[in-house]
């Protein structure tokens, strides 16, 4: 008995599951995060959606999301971003515009991408908040645009509370994030 088996077609990838961010007009492809950071990011995202059920102003996501702040120039994947609700038009199936607050979780190999090329780059589009959250030094600095600059908001190192002042009422402490 001769049975034939019909060859599937190639599966290819959508658009959505794109990693590469375009930083200064340039592709860069990120490795994947370990686990100590994605750990962080759901103790984050756990913080910051309770507090969102209640105080529901706006909406947060997660990378992998584009969020194209110039068409072929600045593309980039925030670990974290919150868009209020009054900015909700910037959403399509992607982000272009500027969200209201960015926080990224620095890596192995990403702490001068994300503390120095990548907050120029929200500091140049004027995203109104920065988060930077460094694992090493169990830290996290909240920065905001004042005079078109970022000024430190908000830090704690070891332990401490953090406040944003873009989510309005929104506070973590940092022993929450940290937790080993």
């Amino acid at each position: 008995m001769n049975i034939q088996v019909a060859e599937s077609p190639p599966v290819l990838l959508e658009q959505d599951f794109d990693l590469t961010e375009i930083i200064n007009g340039e592709e860069i492809m990120s490795p994947s995060p370990f686990g100590s950071h994605q750990r962080i990011i759901m103790r984050l995202i756990e913080k910051l959606v309770l507090f969102l059920n209640t105080h529901p102003i706006g909406e947060l996501c997660v990378s992998p999301f584009d969020v194209i702040l110039e068409e072929n120039a600045n593309r980039v994947q925030p670990d974290l971003f919150f868009v209020k609700k009054e900015n909700r038009s910037i959403f399509q199936e992607w982000v272009q515009g500027v969200p209201d607050m960015v926080c990224e979780i620095v890596s192995k190999g990403s702490h001068s991408k994300d503390t120095i090329t990548k907050k120029m780059i929200y500091e140049h589009y004027k995203v109104p908040e920065y988060w930077i959250v460094i694992p090493e030094l169990e830290a996290i600095e909240v920065l905001v645009i004042e005079d078109d600059r970022y000024r430190l908001f908000s830090c704690a190192e070891g332990e401490g509370i953090v406040k944003s002042k873009t989510i309005e009422g929104f506070e973590v402490d940092i022993k929450d994030v940290f937790v080993k």
